[in-house]
């Protein structure tokens, strides 16, 4: 599917989430601290000296996301698991809130983008 002939609201959208899921695995791959910590401690608890790894294939799965709901199709699966990943961080890091509020935005967005690519019942548009 080609980006650009979405429609523009989509395609603004969908580049809304695209980017927030893009930038922390490309910025973790330089500054891996800053990101880490944002994984509940019973996650980074279980890999143990491994935290590196869970980082980086979390960070992988991020940019699948990123590049489904970008260039895919049945957009309303990686929208879904977007919005749902987004306040799964948000509600492990309420300390946190002051800088993560705008992830509820960007769920919020996913989740416009999921409802916009639900399957609609059959004759309707």
């Amino acid at each position: 599917m080609n980006p650009f002939r979405l429609p523009l609201a989509e395609l603004l959208l969908r580049l809304a989430v695209v980017i927030s899921f893009l930038y922390p695995p490309i910025s973790a791959l330089t500054d891996p601290y800053s990101w880490i910590g944002y994984f509940p401690a019973f996650i980074t608890g279980l890999v143990g000296t491994h935290w590196l790894t869970l980082l980086h294939v979390f960070g992988a799965i991020e940019v699948a996301i990123a590049l489904w709901i970008l260039l895919g199709k049945r957009v309303l699966v990686p929208a879904t698991i977007a919005g749902v990943m987004l306040l799964a961080i948000v509600a492990f890091n309420i300390p946190q809130f002051p800088v993560l509020f705008r992830d509820i935005s960007i769920a919020l967005a996913a989740f416009v983008l999921a409802w916009m690519h639900r399957p609609l019942p059959h004759g309707t548009r």
